[in-house]
């Protein structure tokens, strides 16, 4: 059975005894900061929190509570996702990419039941008042203020909505997106829209600014566990976050039509900002922001959006997170694209066996990708290979190593890496994009990018000694030490 909402998540983290319910009174100001980066940096992601008593920026206690840390583990990535482990998830994505539709009737009569599936997964609308918004708030009643939106760090441009997904339309094909973009409040009803120029909601502002049209907006905080993640998946501008969600959850999102713009928001959020922006504004100032890569993003001019009406279930529940130095939550975001996608890079890569992308690498700083050699120079196949390959092409340092080495053990992939280098040889560097928040790069998202060969080398490729085999012991001296173990009197 599917998650339907933020306190459905809640709930099963509580039941999986993942869930701390902080009492105290603790400010959204950098304090409820410093007290989840404690819990995110220690082993496993730390615990789920939620601030019962949050105190608001300019005093005084909120009315909502916050949840902080909801994603921050990888049996709470997968328990969001209602599955065992995330692999299951691109397991399926691989069975229905390799449908191959059978010529006999019994064999399509076989395939139904996945059609069938396939079927169900669009968002569905629902009529009448939907559950997040019970309390409708407009004009002068709307005040951000009120709302416990955290200021994260000291140099922070201010309070920072992050985790929400904000909903717009593609003026051209009518195809909805929903992105998880920071947002910054700069008054009682106006937020800065950080949307970086490569990001689909950033291209449908830049199609109706030219047109010199106003551009309905949406801020859906809350909403099922799926659709959240989904915000934050690098799917194609084709394909709805919505529809990805209902495939993830196997059960179609609610939603429901915003009050005071024309789009559809999560029948299920907990709350929503509704509001436009208006092309013929300048543009405002957004920023600095204590941004993922550890360093603070400098400030730059971004879209304001005008809040036309905030809509809340009842009791609703905040959902923040928070990015810094690394491992903090969004890692756990990151490391369920890594696994859920996999499949859809092999489509063009076959190669590949394995990817990961470690918390230090903050993403697309560093893969570690192994891959089946088959031939001399594959290594620089698949990275060229990868670089083409969306949001990839963001990939500072890439490392191909061979298929028995697991790359999901960063410990184990650098001691391979290390061993089989030699850095002239194995070495190449390109230029390309660079991610905007990249401050290291030579110009403003471009700059160069590293590939190192971690494979064994052949002698094709220019090697002419001999390769050597990795110290392991063989199987029956381990089996005879296993069988001693318990009479050796060690404990590990």
């Amino acid at each position: 059975m599917a998650l339907d909402n933020l306190r459905a998540f809640l709930g099963a983290i509580d039941t999986a005894g993942a869930l701390v319910r902080v009492d105290h009174p603790v400010s959204v100001n950098r304090e409820m900061t410093e007290i989840a980066d404690r819990c995110m940096k220690s082993p496993g992601g730390g615990p789920a929190l939620l601030f019962e008593h949050p105190t608001l920026v300019g005093g005084g206690r909120s009315r909502q509570p916050v949840a902080v840390n909801l994603f921050g583990s990888e049996r709470r990535m997968a328990l969001a996702l209602g599955v065992d482990c995330l692999d299951e998830i691109g397991e399926r994505i691989a069975a229905l990419l390799n449908l191959k539709v059978p010529d006999t009737l019994l064999g399509k009569l076989a395939m139904l039941p996945q059609l069938a599936e396939v079927a169900k997964f669009p968002p569905k609308a629902i009529g009448g008042r939907a559950p997040s918004q019970k309390t409708v708030l407009q004009g002068a009643e709307v005040n951000l203020a009120e709302l416990p939106i955290p200021i994260c760090w000291p140099e922070d441009g201010g309070p920072y909505i992050t985790l929400a997904g904000v909903i717009t339309r593609d003026p051209k094909s009518g195809v909805r997106n929903v992105g998880m973009y920071r947002v910054q409040v700069i008054g009682k009803n106006e937020v800065a829209m950080h949307w970086q120029r490569h990001k689909v909601g950033a291209a449908h502002w830049r199609e109706l600014a030219a047109r010199g049209e106003t551009m309905p907006v949406a801020i859906a905080l809350g909403g099922d566990p799926a659709s959240i993640y989904a915000a934050s998946a690098p799917l194609p501008p084709s394909i709805d976050e919505f529809l990805f969600a209902g495939f993830l959850r196997r059960e179609p999102v609610r939603l429901a039509k915003a009050v005071t713009c024309d789009l559809e928001v999560p029948a299920e959020a907990e709350l929503v900002l509704e509001g436009y922006i208006d092309p013929r504004e300048p543009l405002v100032l957004e920023g600095p922001f204590g941004d993922h890569t550890g360093f603070y993003s400098l400030a730059d001019h971004y879209p304001k959006v005008h809040i036309t009406a905030v809509t809340l279930r009842d009791d609703p529940i905040y959902p923040h997170t928070i990015v810094g130095r690394p491992p903090m939550e969004d890692y756990y975001l990151g490391h369920a694209t890594e696994r859920i996608f996999l499949p859809l890079l092999k489509l063009t890569l076959p190669e590949i066996v394995d990817i990961h992308m470690p918390a230090e690498g903050i993403f697309h700083n560093l893969v570690f990708v192994s891959i089946d050699k088959q031939y001399p120079g594959q290594a620089y196949k698949v990275m060229n290979g990868l670089w083409g390959q969306g949001l990839m092409s963001l990939a500072k340092v890439i490392i191909v190593v061979d298929k028995d080495v697991n790359v999901r053990d960063p410990k184990e992939a650098w001691w391979v890496a290390l061993n089989h280098i030699d850095p002239e040889r194995d070495v190449r560097f390109t230029m390309g994009p660079i991610d905007v928040l990249d401050h290291s790069s030579r110009g403003f998202t471009f700059g160069s990018k590293m590939g190192i060969d971690a494979t064994r080398k052949w002698k094709e490729e220019g090697f002419a000694r001999e390769w050597p085999n990795k110290i392991v012991m063989d199987e029956a001296t381990k089996r005879r030490v296993d069988e001693m173990w318990k009479e050796l009197g060690i404990e590990l």
